[in-house]
Order: structure tokens, then C-alpha cells, then sequence
């Protein structure tokens, strides 16, 4: 079932806001390797979703019609760093004429969402 949702366009991440504590949804491009959906931050730490899912890690995710309870993460190993940008660059065509990543898909944060 989950490698049905790989080519939808979007995902949709439900964080806790970190101040009010009321759901906050986004819709975010997303890639898809097993049960860990990767996601680019252009914002970096700075994002509000970001800061929310730092403060308290348990967050939703609606690909399509499907709903998942999960937890996010920031990406700390290089080889999984290396892996949801290029999933990420390759999903979205964000890659130079040369075959190189794009300016945000090298420089943007990466967020891992580990579905339970």
C-alpha cells in the first residue's frame, strides 16, 4: 500500500504548534524510501513546522487519502542526508543541466518522518 503513495505530489505534515499547541498542516513535496517519508526545508531551522516537530517530534501525515501517525526528525547521518536529497531531486527535477543537484536540494534542511 505505501509504495502506492511514492509518486502522489504531495504530502500533507501535521505538527503541534510549539506556542499555541493547536494542529498546524502544511503541504509539503516529499519522498518515500520504506516507512520514512524525507522532506526539504528551504527555511532551514528556521521554518515553523520545523521548530514544531524539534519541539515535540509526534506528528500526522494524509498522502492521498491515507493518514499515518508518525515521528519526525532532523537527519543527522550523511548517508541518509545523501539519499532523501537525492530522492527528493530526482522526484521534483531539481537537478542542473550537468546532472547536479539544485541550489535547494543541496542547501535545504533535511527532515526525516518515520511512520509508525
Amino acid at each position: 500500500m505505501k509504495s502506492d503513495l511514492i509518486n502522489e505530489e504531495f504530502c500533507y505534515l501535521t505538527t503541534t504548534g510549539r506556542v499555541s499547541g493547536n494542529p498546524r498542516e502544511i503541504e509539503i513535496w516529499f519522498g518515500m524510501k520504506g516507512d520514512t517519508l524525507y522532506l526539504l526545508s528551504g527555511g532551514g531551522h528556521k521554518s515553523d513546522w520545523v521548530k514544531n516537530l524539534t519541539k515535540n517530534p509526534n506528528v500526522a501525515v494524509r498522502i492521498g487519502t491515507h493518514r499515518f501517525n508518525a515521528t519526525g526528525r532532523l537527519v543527522q547521518s550523511a548517508d541518509e542526508d545523501t539519499t532523501a536529497r537525492t530522492l527528493l531531486a530526482d522526484k521534483y527535477n531539481e537537478r542542473e543541466s550537468d546532472g547536479s543537484l539544485s541550489e535547494w536540494a543541496q542547501t535545504a534542511l533535511v527532515v526525516a518522518i518515520d511512520i509508525r
